[in-house]
Order: C-alpha cells, then sequence, then structure tokens
C-alpha cells in the first residue's frame, strides 16, 4: 500500500517538472505566439511580466485577457511607469483616440471634436468646431464698435486731401483664453481731410 502511494506521489511530482520545464523552455525560446518581449510568459495569457522599456498591454476578449509587450501604447490607450511594471492603460472615453491621462484626451476619433481634453460630436457653446484640427476654438464676446476717430494724416487733421480714421471694439468674454478665435478689434477707412489749415497753412497731398 505504501509502495502504491509512493509511485503516485512520484507520478504526480515528475509530471509537474515535465509541465514546469516544458514551459520554460517554450517561454526561453520565444515560441509562444505571445511572448515576444516577456519575462514571463503563461501559455494561457500572454506576457505577464516585460523587459525593462516596454509595455505589458492587456487585452480582454470576454472574460478572458492575454498579455502583450509593446513599445508604444496602441490607439485609446496611454503609457504609465511604474517601478515594477511599465502598463498601457486604456482611455475612459471611448471616443477618444490618444489621452495623456485616463481622463484627459489629446486627440479624438472621427466625428469627434476636442476641447478642454473631452471629446464632443458638437462643440460646446461660446466655441467653434475648427475641422482641420478637430478641436472647439473659444470665441470672443465682442463689444459694440466705437465711433470712428478723427481723419488724421501722420498726426495732423489737416493740410492733406486724404487720411486715415479708426475705430476699436473691446472683447467682452473669452479674451484670456489662448487661441481664442477673436476678430478684427480694430478697424481702419481711407477719409478726406481738408486740405487747407486754419490760418492758411497748406500741405501738399
Amino acid at each position: 500500500m505504501l509502495w502504491i502511494i509512493f509511485m503516485l506521489l512520484l507520478f504526480i511530482s515528475s509530471m509537474e517538472m515535465l509541465t514546469q520545464n516544458r514551459w520554460k523552455k517554450q517561454a526561453s525560446a520565444g515560441l509562444l505566439e505571445n511572448c515576444t518581449g516577456c519575462v514571463l510568459c503563461s501559455e494561457d495569457n500572454g506576457c505577464i511580466t516585460c523587459h525593462h522599456r516596454l509595455f505589458l498591454l492587456i487585452w480582454r476578449d470576454g472574460i478572458r485577457q492575454y498579455g502583450m509587450c509593446v513599445h508604444t501604447c496602441p490607439p485609446g490607450y496611454f503609457g504609465v511607469r511604474g517601478l515594477e511594471v511599465n502598463r498601457c492603460t486604456k482611455c475612459r472615453s471611448p471616443s477618444c483616440e490618444s489621452c495623456f491621462s485616463r481622463d484627459f484626451c489629446m486627440k479624438c476619433k472621427d466625428k469627434f471634436y476636442l476641447h478642454k481634453g473631452q471629446c464632443f460630436r458638437q462643440c460646446p457653446p461660446s466655441t467653434t468646431a475648427q475641422p482641420g484640427t478637430r478641436e472647439c476654438q473659444e470665441t470672443c464676446e465682442l463689444g459694440p464698435w466705437s465711433q470712428w476717430s478723427t481723419c488724421t494724416h501722420e498726426g495732423q487733421t489737416c493740410g492733406c486731401k486724404w487720411g486715415v480714421e479708426t475705430r476699436v471694439r473691446e472683447v467682452l468674454g473669452a479674451a484670456g483664453e489662448e487661441g481664442a478665435a477673436c476678430p478684427e478689434l480694430l478697424e481702419t477707412r481711407r477719409c478726406r481731410m481738408r486740405k487747407h489749415c486754419p490760418g492758411g497753412e497748406h500741405r501738399s497731398a
């Protein structure tokens, strides 16, 4: 009876050693499909630990997950470096293509516009969509135009046939936003001056 138990334990031990050796041989030889760049690799779950400077990317397919070691995290993920392992972490928003952190997007997917780290199908109020950059740009709330200034030429109000007059307007809102899409705040136009100055002084046009 003791001999049978001994043989059974020896058989179990031999099978465990055989399985471990087979796994180590496969991992070290790089025969496992997803073990490129791995330090530790599982036949069922792929990479567990990656070489230094590589990121561990965990793919999920239903309830199953497996790991890959990558140099750069794919779209929808960002890299987080840690003391023990570098990981690719998924952006929280599904409409985000590239993010700086889990909740701060840097580039949105097609049909979405980026505004302050978030993705929108339609830009928020007080912003306008920029198709070229796929961003929402701040717009300016402007006050009314001032009255036209006195017609002058090189600081003089007379003595020439033509001069220039100007008018201005102020920004009421969003002036401090970087890159605000503000239209012109100053306009100029040509104007006719009094050719003769008081006292008979005359300047050629």
